[in-house]
């Protein structure tokens, strides 16, 4: 299938019982038997759910995988990745990360005997030269949240796996999606989403999503969803899985809004840097270009005026792009980092990356576009 048609229909039947186009929400925790140990694959809900399957069944159809999970949130499901190490096991990291996922590596699991190294991804020698004995994971993150920096996923993946073919490769896809990169396809081992966003589409649940190919890895990663007991709910399964039958949809138009928005900022003159893939000007814009089809609805920029009091006049006047966390829904929403995705990492450590007070993230949604410029217009005339 086409990854349009794949959205609809892979990895999907029509219900049994029933005929039933989309999957019934199967609000049960557990299921009948004939016999001890003989049922009709279902036993209780924590290891398995029809409306889960089905959403698994798609999340593996849209990353070219052959397995999916789908957790209760994001972060549970980068969790899920982080059990599969032991004690001074060390992890390689970009520099620019979800603040959420920087809390959990240095504040949780650090705490377990894991070691963290946040490296610069702009260069691969950045990556192999940090690689160690002990090194089991490289966690790549990719286009970065907030400043859109991209890792090249082939090039990394290839000179990780001639270095140490047992080191697992990981990819936060977020902000990019299956619609515009698959990196299973590239060589990597896990894929992440958080589902949140972009899959869900609608900014009505939270949940997280793991992709694989490889038979071992999956079963790893599903004795320890299982046993550790972070799984998506039934409700919410059938909500994502309504949401990624319109991803190609509401991609396409963020896609298209986004480049639009970038390319209005660049030439305002209150605005500074803007930071996007695709534009030329972009550092990493040639390997955006090679493993993207498109760059996305994320654009982050920083005012000409960095004052604080600038950068809130601006994000508490605009109308149509609400201030929120998140990231992804139909709806643009406006993005503080410092003070709300990225607040739980140390001031100097934000600093030294570039997430300053000024720093503003756009997630760009699928409203009229002159809509969309007319509301930025208007904030940042005031």
């Amino acid at each position: 299938m086409k990854f349009n048609t794949k959205t609809i229909h892979g990895g999907q039947k029509h219900e049994e019982a029933t005929g039933a186009v989309m999957p019934p929400i199967f609000l049960t925790s557990t299921y009948a038997q004939s016999s001890p140990g003989v049922h009709k694959g279902y036993e209780y809900s924590r290891g398995a759910n029809p409306t889960r399957t089905a959403l698994e069944n798609a999340f593996a159809a849209i990353e070219n995988g052959t397995h999916g999970f789908a957790f209760s949130s994001g972060l549970s499901a980068i969790d899920c990745v982080l059990r599969l190490l032991n004690p001074g096991d060390e992890v390689i990291a970009g520099d620019d990360l979800y603040g959420g996922t920087y809390r959990m590596f240095t504040r949780l699991f650090q705490q377990y005997g894991l070691k963290f190294l946040f490296v610069n991804m702009d260069e691969i020698e950045n990556v192999t030269n940090a690689i160690t004995s002990n090194t089991k994971l490289i966690w790549i993150e990719t286009p970065t949240n907030p400043l859109m920096k991209i890792a090249d996923i082939a090039a990394i993946t290839k000179a990780v796996k001639a270095t140490n073919n047992n080191i697992l490769v990981a990819v936060d896809n977020t902000f990019a999606t299956p619609y515009l990169q698959r990196p299973l396809d590239l060589g990597v081992d896990i894929v992440m989403h958080s589902a949140t966003k972009y899959l869900g589409g609608h900014s009505d649940l939270v949940m997280g999503a793991l992709m694989v190919k490889d038979e071992n890895l999956a079963k790893d990663l599903h004795f320890i969803q299982f046993a550790a007991g972070a799984i998506a709910a039934p409700m919410d399964a059938f909500l994502a899985l309504r949401g990624i039958k319109t991803l190609h949809l509401r991609m396409q138009r963020h896609c298209e809004n986004g480049r639009v928005v970038a390319e209005y900022l660049v030439n305002h003159p209150k605005v500074g840097e803007v930071y996007y893939p695709g534009l030329k000007n972009h550092p990493n814009h040639d390997i955006a270009k090679k493993q993207m089809d498109d760059f996305g609805g994320m654009v982050s920029f920083r005012l000409k005026d960095e004052s604080k009091e600038a950068t809130f006049k601006f994000l508490e006047s605009t109308k149509i792009f609400t201030l929120a966390e998140s990231l992804g829904g139909v709806e643009s929403l406006v993005n503080h980092p410092v003070t709300m995705t990225h607040a739980s990492i140390p001031e100097s450590k934000r600093l030294k990356i570039g997430i300053t007070n000024s720093l503003i993230r756009l997630s760009v949604g699928v409203e009229d576009i002159d809509d969309l410029l007319a509301d930025l217009e208007q904030a940042l005339d005031r």
